[in-house]
């Protein structure tokens, strides 16, 4: 990025933090924190959705503990620090989300070179917020300040942006880099990170793809080839839509989607705190289990296997040397980067691993499936409704197919491993406890 375009980005950025928060329908401190935060981690950070996974669920695990160390009805995720009842909630979430942007001057945040934006934004958020009783305020704080230094604390050495796993020799069902750009994996790290909830990502190891002579690899090969290809017959224009709707940065999409639920639902704080800590957590492990299992099994993507048919040893499947998938840069949408497959193996599909996760979640959070949800994509520019949530798991496993850019099974599975995750935190994590007397 150039010093102009920078600047600008620093300049403008809490001008239009700002007018969100005034002009969307707020619920309360924690959706305002997020926000925020998603603006931080996606936008000026630009990081990808694997890695900004890890982010939000340090943000919100901070800001779950630092309302729950207050309310005290759930079980800390970390070690909470002591707490009065009248101490301010909300200066308390709005200061773990902003110390673990940013940090302390002897423990750095994820984005210290955020501060002179997210400073100026801080203050004017807190001195925005009542004082009642005197002290409730700057109690706040401290407790806030508290939760994020255990959680920057907690995540030292996790094993962020260290090396990536060793890639296997080519070879017909290996992953190598895809045309048109023959990137890279921006973040192959993800899958060696210390999991936020699960004991190991071993655990949830996927059962692999298909095997390249089996009649189900078959299956799914040509599936893909014809409703994945940029020049489909059989895609619907609303298979397009929401193939193109659901390429918008997964992480970001899910959490305004979250804000809309804390609004619609009416949660309070201590509510919100606790499902947007429980979704982010619960995307951080789906995240770090899909990747290492990526990087373990290497399998790849369709326009490799597709123009390399012949190589295969599948009597059922036929070469197209000049296929393309519908994620083409010559497939129009409304903001860039252009559409092209993902660079990193195909096996299990990262956003099924992270919406298995997430819907799961909802549901086990909010007791039933039957939620309606409305959401607005950055990459389609359109506005897509869902009467359940399971019925968002669904189509983004069909989307990945349209979308030409993951076999049937790498969705299927990454589904299983992120309900896996979701599982897991039900039965071990935010479990109620018993009001204590004062404390």
């Amino acid at each position: 990025m150039n010093p102009l375009t920078q600047f600008k980005r620093v300049l403008i950025l809490p001008i239009l933090i700002a007018l969100m928060l005034v002009t969307v329908t707020r619920a309360n401190t924690v959706t305002d924190w997020n926000l925020i935060a998603s603006n931080a981690i996606v936008v000026t950070a630009g990081q990808p959705p694997p890695a900004s996974a890890l982010s939000f669920a340090m943000v919100q695990g901070a800001v779950y503990d630092a309302v729950n160390a207050i309310d005290r009805g759930y079980r800390p995720y970390l070690p909470e620090p002591t707490s009065n009842p009248t101490d301010s909630k909300e200066a308390a979430a709005a200061t773990a989300a902003y110390r673990v942007l940013v940090g302390f001057p002897d423990l750095p945040g994820l984005f210290p070179a955020q501060q002179p934006t997210l400073q100026p934004i801080y203050d004017t958020y807190i001195a925005g917020l009542p004082d009642n009783p005197p002290g409730s305020k700057a109690n706040g704080v401290i407790i806030g300040e508290a939760t994020a230094r255990t959680m920057l604390t907690n995540r030292l050495n996790d094993g962020r942006f260290g090396p990536p796993p060793t890639l296997y020799p080519p070879a017909p069902g290996i992953w190598r880099p895809t045309p048109p750009n023959f990137a890279n994996d921006p973040s192959p790290w993800v899958g060696n990170v210390r999991p936020f909830l699960v004991p190991s990502a071993a655990m949830l190891r996927t059962d692999g793809p298909n095997a390249l002579t089996s009649d189900a690899y078959a299956e799914d090969f040509n599936e893909i080839k014809e409703v994945g290809s940029l020049t489909s017959t059989t895609r619907t224009p609303d298979q397009t839509d929401a193939a193109i709707f659901w390429q918008d940065h997964a992480h970001a999409l899910f959490n305004r989607i979250f804000r809309t639920l804390a609004v619609s639902q009416q949660l309070d704080i201590v509510d919100s705190a606790r499902l947007f800590a429980m979704e982010n957590l619960a995307g951080a492990d789906a995240s770090i289990g899909c990747w290492n299992d990526k990087y373990y099994w290497q399998f790849w993507r369709a326009i490799t296997a597709i123009r390399e048919a012949d190589t295969d040893g599948n009597p059922n499947t036929q070469a197209d040397p000049t296929w393309l998938p519908l994620f083409d840069p010559s497939t129009p949408v409304c903001h860039p980067p252009p559409l092209f497959t993902p660079p990193f193996p195909d096996h299990p599909s990262g956003h099924a691993s992270n919406t298995g996760a997430f819907v799961q979640t909802l549901q086990n959070f909010f007791g039933t499936d039957k939620i309606a949800v409305t959401a607005f994509s950055n990459k389609s520019c359109t506005t897509r409704s869902f009467d359940r949530f399971s019925d968002m798991l669904s189509e983004v496993i069909d989307a990945r197919v349209w979308a030409g850019i993951h076999f049937r099974t790498a969705d299927v599975q990454g589904a299983v491993l992120g309900k896996k995750v979701a599982h897991y935190l039900e039965k071990h994590y935010f479990q109620p406890v018993r009001r204590a007397g004062p404390r």
